[in-house]
């Protein structure tokens, strides 16, 4: 059961949704300060600027005050997820894959049709009570 979880998340686009939801996420902040702190002051303002740090007020009204600051804040926020998700999860899942193509590692294993009717005659082997065959038979189809 652990095998077959770990081809799953293996496979690659687990990690991929989790880095894009991570990336979305952080994104989403630039896009929502960036808007907020940036744009709507411009279309709420008619005139006149007093600056205060990094950000300024474009008129007296206090909702027309553009904060830089909160906007760079974001981009740096994002930066430092985007650099933490790529070398946490990127990175190792990238040099796992490139091991794979290069032989160096095993990929998910898959089993050939003999495992697989071997399993199957286990199975019917169990579900009837027996414990299994005893004795070896010889023919074209048994290679135990």
């Amino acid at each position: 059961m652990i095998k077959g979880f770990k081809d799953f998340l293996m496979r690659g686009n687990v990690i991929d949704l989790a880095v894009a939801v991570v990336i979305g996420t952080a994104f989403n902040d630039i896009v929502k300060s960036f808007t907020e702190k940036l744009i709507n002051p411009i279309v709420a303002s008619f005139g006149g600027a007093n600056v205060n740090g990094l950000a300024v007020q474009l008129g007296d009204n206090e909702k027309t005050v553009m904060d830089f600051g909160s906007v760079i804040t974001a981009m740096i926020n994002f930066l430092i997820v985007a650099a933490v998700v790529y070398f946490i999860f990127v990175l190792p899942v990238n040099t796992v894959r490139e091991r794979r193509k290069r032989g160096e590692e095993a990929g998910p294993h898959e089993p050939t049709d003999v495992e697989l009717l071997k399993e199957i005659r286990d199975l019917l082997v169990a579900q009837q009570g027996g414990s299994g065959p005893s004795v070896p038979r010889k023919g074209p189809f048994n290679e135990s």
